[in-house]
This record gives C-alpha cells, sequence and structure tokens, in this order.
C-alpha cells in the first residue's frame, strides 16, 4: 500500500482533512493486521479503533526512519496484542463456574483456536526471550522485510534474522501440532 507522503505530513502538521484521509487510506490494512491475530471480527474492529486513535495521536512521534506502513503495522500488531491481553483478563475475572474449562470444538473454529493458540505462544514467548517477540510478531504476523524490521527496530540486520530464528524455534515448540506454519 502506497501512502503519499504529502497526506502523512499534512496529517503531522494538523490538517484534519489530511489526517481524516490518511486514516481512512490506512483503516483497512489495520483492520487486516489485528484480524491475523485476534479470533473474533469484533476484537480486531475493537483493537483497529484503538491502533487509529494511537496513530493520529502519536503520528507527530512518527520519524520517517522505516516505512509509515511499517510504523502502522507495528502499532496495529502491539494494539491486537494489546487486546488479546485485556480480553484474556477480562475472561479470568469472570466466575470459573460459567465458563467450560476447555474449548468444545463442535462451538471454537480451527481458526480461532489456532490464533488464540498463537496468542498465547507469543505471550509465552515475551516472558522466556522477551526481545525476539516483536521481530517475530512484525516478520511472521507482519509480513515486513528484515530489513524494514531492523530499520523500525534499530537493531542490527544478523540480529533481527537471529531474534526471529530464536522465536521461531520457540513458538514451533508451543504450537506443535499447528508449527508447520513457521
Amino acid at each position: 500500500m502506497e501512502i503519499e507522503a504529502e497526506l502523512v505530513e499534512g496529517a503531522r502538521s494538523g490538517d484534519a482533512w489530511a489526517m481524516e484521509a490518511l486514516l481512512a487510506q490506512i483503516r483497512p490494512q489495520v483492520v487486516r493486521r489485528c484480524a491475523r491475530l485476534l479470533p473474533h471480527t469484533l476484537d480486531a474492529e475493537e483493537a483497529a479503533q484503538d491502533a487509529l486513535l494511537s496513530i493520529a495521536t502519536h503520528l507527530k512521534d512518527y520519524s520517517g526512519s522505516g516505512s509509515f506502513m511499517g510504523w502502522v503495522t507495528v502499532i496495529a500488531s502491539n494494539q491486537a496484542r494489546q487486546t488479546y491481553r485485556t480480553l484474556k483478563r477480562r475472561f479470568a475475572e469472570r466466575s470459573v463456574d460459567v465458563f467450560p474449562v476447555e474449548p468444545d470444538p463442535r462451538t471454537t473454529s480451527v481458526i480461532a483456536g489456532s490464533r488464540i493458540d498463537l496468542l498465547d505462544a507469543i505471550e509465552a514467548l515475551e516472558v522466556a526471550h522477551p526481545e525476539t517477540a516483536e521481530a517475530f510478531v512484525l516478520r511472521d504476523i507482519g509480513s515486513l522485510a528484515y530489513e524494514e524490521i531492523a530499520e523500525l527496530t534499530q537493531t542490527p540486520l544478523g540480529t533481527v534474522k537471529a531474534r526471529i530464528h530464536t522465536a521461531r524455534g520457540f513458538i514451533r515448540g508451543k504450537l506443535g501440532v499447528y508449527a508447520d506454519n513457521f
């Protein structure tokens, strides 16, 4: 997706029309990024709205280092992960008597189940190897190039590749049966 530099600069300088046009143009991509992580459409929409608000609020902080859409991907991915953590916390606060301990395969889609497993694996990765999680999410979920990840995270290219390799091994171990995708 090609975003016009003038549109970004106009939005950064306070032009309300440019901000609206920019957010409208990137919204589909932000929703897709969130939907790649979150199992339910409404959750992805909620995360996307929060990500767009964050983008609008922090657009002045975009340094121009790396592509604009790479920066947007970082924000969308982080927001989707934050939304998942919030949903998981809300679920844990509810009475255990109301919800089954194990999901019912007749009512849980394989896609939703595998996304939840992936989010749980990423959460475990953040604990075990915190320095690898962002690079993994940006590469394997966000589909960014290694070079762009290096630029966005201000990390040497070799380190980015090593972190992704470590993260993939960890995620494979956590996912087991789904691991062929990584």
